[in-house]
């Protein structure tokens, strides 16, 4: 049930009082987010990541996979300025703005490429969560009684087994189990699609599955406490149904905490792509990954800590930045600020 919006008094130069609607939440909210310089840096920062992952192709000097054996570990001449314990092996070309690993590939369009995989993680991680975590904290919370208590006592066990040993272990028995699969079988087709999205799906299914738990309790109590007020109790009355209720009068009033609590945990998404393919088991080589450039340069570290440091800063700058917006969402659609500078 639509409530009105809130009215204020202010009297004019007559001194007879003139009725003035205050402004919604979404537009006091966007107020306040747009004072934030904190999330407005960080919303920056993620549309210039979003631009260079759409525009990969035009941004990287080189294809992503390209090796030339002879280019193997060289660097331009502003980084031996930069790392002078590179001066006395390394090679010179400037041709590599960021330098070159260990099989001649460039490093800037590898990291180009990179933004990829982590904002296809960060989007589609926490699209997962929400898909699923909504869906069954709202039930749970809703029905209460018995329907709550067999529901949370799931998801319970579920938060008992560690989210990325779970993830490991999915990853590792696909992986190296891909050979016994049958074709024509659910695992095969599984293994054939992994293979066809760069390794990113079990990745997806592997966070689907571990991430909403936290989502459905949160969801859950938002419900808990939205389902005994008046409007919904009018709502009742009125001989709406249940489904109704929930999508009309419900979910709009706790989408706000949980989407900024959905931007807060994507950091832990890309996170976890990270070490995945920092210990070999994320996307398919040659897929550049900064967790699997990370792990390669961490192998020459001293010796060319450029191939290590760059994509170790790009996935630093993102995960900050979707940091900072998430701190801004999170005060922005607080409505205990509502009205506040």
């Amino acid at each position: 049930m639509s409530q009105e919006k809130p009215i204020s008094k202010i009297h004019g130069s007559s001194g007879i009082p003139i009725l003035k609607k205050r402004e919604s939440l979404f537009k006091d909210g966007i107020r306040r987010l747009a004072k934030n310089r904190a999330s407005v840096v960080g919303a920056s920062l993620i549309l210039i990541i979003i631009l260079i992952a759409i525009f990969a192709p035009l941004i990287a000097i080189k294809p992503f996979a390209s090796q030339v054996l002879v280019d193997q570990n060289k660097v331009s001449e502003w980084l031996v300025s930069v790392f002078p314990t590179m001066k006395p092996y390394a090679q010179i070309s400037n041709d590599y703005p960021l330098g070159a690993d260990y099989v001649g590939r460039d490093l800037f369009s590898r990291i180009v490429y990179g933004a990829r995989i982590s904002l296809t993680v960060a989007f589609i991680g926490p699209f997962i969560s929400l898909l699923i975590g909504v869906i069954y904290g709202s039930i749970s919370g809703y029905f209460g009684g018995r329907v709550d208590n067999f529901m949370m006592r799931i998801v319970d066990i579920l938060y008992a087994f560690p989210s990325l040993l779970f993830i490991i272990l999915l990853l590792a028995f696909f992986r190296s189990s891909a050979a016994h699969f049958q074709p024509g079988t659910i695992g095969y087709i599984f293994v054939k699609f992994d293979e066809a999205l760069g390794g990113m799906f079990f990745i997806f299914v592997g966070i689907g599955l571990t991430a909403w738990e936290t989502m459905a309790r949160l969801t859950r109590g938002q419900v808990l406490s939205i389902r005994e007020k008046e409007f919904v109790e009018a709502a009742h009355t009125i001989g709406a149904s249940n489904l109704r209720i929930m999508f009309r009068h419900i979910l709009p009033n706790i989408l706000g905490p949980l989407v900024v609590a959905e931007t807060l945990a994507i950091p832990g998404y890309i996170s976890t792509e990270a070490f995945l393919s920092f210990i070999g088991l994320g996307v398919n080589p040659p897929t550049p990954s900064w967790g699997a450039m990370i792990s390669d340069g961490a192998i020459s570290l001293r010796s060319y800590p450029n191939q290590a440091i760059f994509p170790a800063l790009a996935l630093a700058i993102t995960m900050f930045a979707f940091n900072f917006l998430g701190d801004g969402l999170r005060d922005a659609l607080d409505p205990r600020l509502r009205g506040t500078q």
